[in-house]
């Protein structure tokens, strides 16, 4: 019997080979795309997975999101680890891992090779207990008790020793030496991009700053005792922290500290600040995976329409086989028997394209995700239960369509007047509907992604951004003679100016306090500190609202004269630029010898806002001030005549004074562009699926506009016979589908407006969703429409009208 049922599939397929083409075409597509995406989707939720015991493991925020400006901070203070570790029963372990740049270059040096790698961090001894990661060589106990000792990947190994045990080998990193105690394998799904690891102890914290619960600068993990309940400690831990705090800078920094656990700190963490870890976004998830099911379900709804649309000319079949004893149920599965081994021939053309096209995406998206089902069994099993589910989805409404009519009706006459006609009639018009709205909605949302990533790269930062060659200063020579540097620097004519510091846009920043005093208090706000030399206005050139930059004509400038931001200006309570100038500020100088320092000084003048960080992030209250001590990264503008001239004199100079270290440098412009690169990459793939979610809708209507045009040749014959014109035929057919699409449209508004309106409110600086482009998406919407049924509504104006006449 299932012979018969495939013999028959096959038969049926080949004598309707348009259609049979449009219903496997679209479903390939619609099943490719789930591929592609749901192959995406599963590796984003990998992360962190293969870690034993994780379950058990979270990660410690702060939440400022009381706060006017608050956000997640993802850095603590190295209180909340020790404290932890010693108060609380429920606590296995506490790992600190000091802020670093996980991206900033280290020198490596081992025997005669140098290379700059990435990853450097420090740690407590507790690391390797807390994060299981296998070890290569070496053991993971004791691996970071030893001050002088380097914990390296594999990979880090591989490019520095080779195939060789480095275990007990000497390695210098920034000159200096460390013994190599151990390998571990690196896994591509850890959420730290750790590459050598260091312990806490050769960081020669001072012992003064580590007690601070004010000094937010590590990463924090905690692992639980097994059944100990996470809520429990978080709000115990709480009202530690809230008695600790002193209560002055309690309300302004409004510090809430959160347990985030493991699983999802990859991707749950995407507007935190300070956060260097390795991060993904589940709103972008979640939404590629309902474009998945729009695309998919668009293509199910082609085959139903296009199904249903045919049926009256399998009428009489049905009525036969009823007549000769055929059940009901016997049709039934016939007919999704047909439809399963139409979805099996999709799925093989999709696992091909796949497989194809998978390179492509691995090379977009930096992945290296495979799709091997020779290989891998659960992709054999993943593709039969797709062919189930989808086959079944899309053939079952249409095989009982087919499997009611009545044989004695249908036999009688080639016209089916089953009263159920009406009913298909009205389901291939709600679905024509859905899959236009689920389209229009997928172009209004690819609109406004553009309009915004393109907003993203081109608002007016604040200060100019381009030809700014941006490098670290390294060895003893650039951070003793800076001054120097800077003059040997300026000598090429290329060069319009330098400026060396700490918090340069699209870089590093500081997050920390500043002490107003008011009506005899000493009031603490959190800014952001940017340490900066005389240039740095000039070199970045940034405006100045009122007062005067810094000048080495005021011998007072860098011991008692701060700068700050219009925003600072409002938020400690100033009122205008104007009045801000000469108010009194004071700081706690970073330290080590005497961390009770207090810089005391004046507001010499005001700057306008200007973007140092994303335009995710709201721009902050923000103090400039001359600190020499925290100089270490210089910008160079150079003249865009010259680029190359004035590349190769900086790197000249570089060699006079650290000829020990190969240089590396960037431009700023490029440092930004890269913090948009998740939003890039959604541009591009929302304009893919989109692309493909059209098309796979026009392949329906394409199909339904030819079985129109054939359902009403002889009406069309007639016509012509009238006198009509052609453009009055493409009228009368589409019209029929017209009003769907008007009635897509106005349903694909409201949902692609709610859509768009929460994921820009991401983003601190956005644009407004202008009306133009609903307007326009219902037009691109129509036209392709039109375009789809003009085709077919023009071949049947063209053909001969007494043929038409004599169609039966």
């Amino acid at each position: 019997m299932f012979r018969t049922y495939l013999k028959t599939a096959y038969r049926n397929l080949f004598r309707h080979k348009g259609f049979t083409f449009i219903n496997i075409a679209g479903l390939t597509l619609g099943i490719t795309a789930c591929l592609l995406i749901g192959l995406f989707v599963y590796d984003e939720l990998q992360y962190d997975k293969f870690l034993p015991e994780g379950d058990r493991v979270y990660r410690l925020y702060n939440d400022m999101s009381a706060r006017e400006d608050g956000a997640m901070v993802a850095p603590v203070p190295p209180k909340y680890g020790t404290t932890l570790e010693q108060s609380f029963p429920e606590v296995e372990t506490v790992v600190r891992i000091l802020m670093l740049q996980f991206d900033a270059n280290n020198l490596v040096e081992v025997g005669d090779k140098s290379l700059y790698e990435k990853g450097r961090t420090y740690t407590d001894p507790g690391f390797f207990e807390l994060f299981q990661l296998p070890f290569k060589y070496g053991s993971p106990e004791k691996a970071l008790e030893d001050p002088s000792s380097i914990v390296i990947s594999d990979t880090f190994a591989e490019r520095v020793f080779g195939d060789t045990n480095p275990v007990g080998k000497q390695v210098l990193v920034n000159k200096l030496p460390y013994l190599v105690n151990g390998v571990f394998a690196s896994n591509d799904k850890f959420h730290l991009p750790v590459n050598f690891i260091l312990p806490m102890a050769a960081a020669e914290l001072p012992a003064e700053r580590m007690k601070r619960w004010s000094w937010q600068q590590f990463y924090t993990y905690v692992k639980l005792q097994e059944g100990a309940d996470p809520q429990f400690v978080q709000d115990k831990f709480r009202a530690i922290v809230a008695k600790q705090i002193d209560p002055e800078r309690n309300q302004p920094f409004g510090y809430l500290p959160v347990f985030q656990p493991l699983n999802e700190v990859y991707l749950y963490s995407a507007g935190f600040k300070y956060d260097q870890a390795i991060k993904g976004n589940i709103t972008y998830v979640k939404a590629l995976s309902v474009i998945a099911a729009f695309i998919l379900l668009i293509a199910c709804f082609n085959f139903v329409n296009l199904a249903t649309a045919k049926s009256m000319q399998r009428a009489r079949e049905v009525g036969v086989r009823k007549a000769v004893g055929a059940s009901r149920g016997q049709l039934v599965v016939q007919f999704l028997a047909e439809t399963v081994f139409l979805t099996f021939i999709s799925i093989i053309f999709s696992a091909a394209l796949t497989s194809l096209l998978l390179p492509s995406l691995n090379a977009f998206t930096g992945k290296e995700m495979s799709f091997n089902i020779f290989t891998d069994p659960s992709l054999l099993l993943l593709l039969f239960l797709l062919t189930l589910v989808v086959g079944i989805l899309a053939g079952f409404y249409p095989a009982l369509v087919l499997s009611g009519f009545k044989p004695v009706k249908v036999l009688k006459s080639a016209v089916v007047v089953d009263s159920r006609v009406g009913r298909i009639q009205w389901l291939r018009h709600g679905l024509i509907v859905v899959q236009f709205t689920l389209s229009i909605f997928l172009i209004i949302c690819a609109f406004i992604v553009f309009r915004q990533v393109s907003y993203l790269h081109n608002k007016d930062l604040g200060f100019d951004k381009e030809q700014i060659m941006f490098f670290q200063m390294r060895g003893d020579s650039m951070f003793e003679n800076y001054e120097t540097l800077k003059n040997e620097l300026r000598k090429a004519p290329g060069i319009k100016d330098v400026s060396i510091g700490y918090g340069f846009p699209g870089d590093a920043t500081a997050g920390d306090g500043i002490i107003v005093p008011k009506n005899g208090e000493q009031v603490h706000h959190s800014v952001t500190q940017l340490m900066v030399d005389y240039d740095y206005l000039n070199t970045l050139n940034v405006k100045l609202l009122a007062g005067r930059p810094f000048s080495k004509k005021y011998g007072t400038d860098a011991d008692h004269a701060f700068m700050i931001n219009e925003t600072a200006v409002r938020e400690l309570g100033y009122g205008t630029p104007e009045k801000a100038l000469g108010k009194p500020l004071r700081w706690q100088v970073w330290s080590d010898t005497n961390p009770d320092t207090l810089k005391e000084g004046k507001i010499i003048g005001v700057v306008k806002d200007f973007h140092f960080k994303s335009l995710y992030d709201k721009v902050e209250p923000t103090v400039l001030q001359i600190f020499p001590g925290a100089y270490w990264k210089v910008a160079v503008k150079i003249d865009a005549a010259d680029v190359a001239g004035s590349v190769g004199h900086v790197k000249r100079v570089w060699d006079k004074f650290s000829p020990d270290y190969p240089i590396e440098y960037t431009f700023i412009d490029e440092n930004f562009d890269k913090m948009y690169k998740a939003e890039d990459k959604l541009r591009t793939l929302l304009w893919i699926f989109t692309g493909i979610a059209i098309f796979i809708a026009c392949l329906g209507l394409y199909g339904l506009a030819a079985y129109a045009a054939e359902r009403r040749k002889k009406e069309i014959g007639i016509r012509k016979v009238m006198g009509a014109e052609n453009t009055s035929i493409v009228v009368l057919l589409f019209k029929e589908f017209l009003m769907l699409i008007v009635a897509a449209t106005l349903l694909s508004f409201p949902l692609a407006w709610y859509a768009m309106h929460s994921w820009l409110q991401n983003f601190a600086y956005r644009i407004e969703i202008p009306l133009w482009v609903f307007l326009a998406a219902g037009i691109v919407a129509g036209i392709v429409a039109f375009a789809t049924v003009s085709y077919q509504a023009l071949k049947a104006a063209s053909a001969n009208p007494v043929a038409n006449l004599r169609f039966d």
